[in-house]
């Protein structure tokens, strides 16, 4: 189960989404040596050749508008983002690899899944002329970490939160970013040495996932604990919030004034919910280097506090979060949590423009509260093409009804499937999947 989990590439390669994620694909890239031997040069050198044939096909400029366009409250025809995450173990097994070092094998996986996303998916995904390349950094400690318990193999697991009396809170220390610029630059060289004469090399930063912050807060304090303090210990839980803000704060504060923080405009994944492409950003003022946090995207969620009042999570949550938000130029708030109690909160959040919409939300009820106003960004729930025969009547009249209701309240609708643990061992899945979903959103 640990191989299965941890070293699906071989190697000890592998994460638990697929190396899909930005943050897990830098950690991940970072822990290696910066070196390639020749023949695997030549294994990467090929499959760069094809992604540069793809990128520079007119339909990958088409994509791009329709997002910009999309991203911007234009009237478009809902855009689909499929990325089978965990599953593309099962689509690109570590025997198909002809790699045979660590870093290279990890450029390999990444070449191979633009071109299976381009050739096999075909979903509305941009497929750039880029190969991005990202700092390497550690982030300190608090000083109070949880201990996992469990957890091998990537099962189940429990932790025993450290913070368990707030008169520790003076013992807390924000976590700082320490960088590794000799690595970095070591990775940048080498990206340019083996594929940057057909591919442009690109330098960026991934320092956070979301400025959510209660993941964090219940890593420490617990998860019922925080439910407890909600109602017997209001001020110590209001302190511990603001500590978290002030760190994140802190956080944009210093990568902003040294040059750290990366344009999200293009083909980034952007929070939870589709691609950043836009014309919006960066903000008047940019200086065409420097980038400031009103230049970006921003994104929140709140998935551990599901069964949270809306008025306690306004209370303990929300009023930390925006001042956060308000720093960024457009804004992306939700995850898996339905929003449908949550939004008349939510929408006070300046430059909002994208709003999860959850397989546990109600999707007519969010059509009409979103309209046209917002990016009705919706998550379709991956256990459908999680069986190795997928059920597609089901699948088309789920997508039918949703966009029946969208159609109805004139939304801006992207359509996402992700989170996806298996496809069943039936890479079919999920290009059928998209398929499916690409007919039905051309009635709309």
């Amino acid at each position: 189960m640990s191989q299965a989990k941890s070293e699906r590439l071989g190697n000890g390669l592998g994460d638990n989404n697929g190396l899909s994620w930005p943050g897990g694909y830098a950690r991940v890239m970072g822990a290696q040596e910066p070196t390639i031997s020749p023949g695997d040069r030549i294994i990467i050198r090929e499959h760069t050749k094809r992604v540069a044939e793809i990128a520079a096909d007119p339909s990958q400029e088409i994509k791009k508008q329709l997002w910009i366009s999309h991203n911007a409250l234009g009237e478009t025809r809902p855009l689909i983002f499929a990325d089978p995450e965990n599953a593309w173990y099962e689509i690109i097994p570590a025997a198909q690899l002809q790699c045979q070092g660590s870093l290279a094998r990890m450029w390999e996986f990444r070449l191979l899944k633009e071109i299976f996303w381009a050739e096999r998916i075909h979903d509305d995904r941009v497929i750039e002329p880029a190969f991005t390349v990202y700092r390497v950094f550690e982030e300190s400690e608090r000083g109070f970490e949880a201990k996992i318990i469990g957890g091998d193999g990537g099962g189940a697991y429990r932790w025993d939160a450290p913070l368990t009396d707030y008169a520790d809170l003076e013992k807390l220390r924000f976590r700082t970013i320490k960088l590794n610029p000799g690595k970095t630059s070591r990775f940048c060289d080498l990206a340019n040495d083996v594929l940057g004469d057909i591919l442009e090399v690109r330098l960026a930063g991934v320092w956070w996932w979301s400025h959510g912050m209660t993941s964090d807060l219940i890593m420490l304090r617990g998860f019922e604990q925080v439910l407890y303090d909600m109602h017997d210990n209001a001020e110590g839980l209001h302190r511990l919030m603001a500590f978290l803000r002030d760190e994140n704060l802190a956080k944009l504060d210093f990568l902003q004034n040294n040059g750290l923080l990366s344009l999200n405009n293009g083909g980034d994944f952007v929070g939870t919910g589709g691609y950043g492409w836009s014309g919006e950003l960066p903000a008047v003022g940019f200086d065409g280097e420097r980038v400031r946090t009103q230049d970006m995207w921003g994104f929140s969620e709140s998935q551990e506090t599901i069964g949270v009042s809306p008025q306690r999570f306004e209370e303990f949550v929300f009023a930390y979060q925006l001042p956060i938000l308000e720093r960024f130029g457009l804004n992306i708030y939700g995850c898996c949590e339905p929003l449908d109690g949550r939004f008349d909160i939510i929408k006070r959040i300046p430059r909002l423009r994208k709003v999860t919409v959850s397989p546990w939300s109600d999707a007519r009820g969010m059509a009409e509260k979103l309209g046209p106003e917002y990016i009705y960004s919706w998550k379709v729930n991956p256990a459908e093409i999680a069986p190795p025969a997928i059920d597609e009547a089901c699948i088309r009249q789920g997508l039918r009804d949703a966009f029946a209701a969208t159609l109805r309240n004139n939304c801006r609708v992207e359509v996402l499937m992700r989170d996806v643990m298996t496809l069943g061992g039936n890479p079919e899945n999920i290009i059928r999947w998209t398929q499916i979903a690409r007919e039905e959103s051309e009635r709309c």
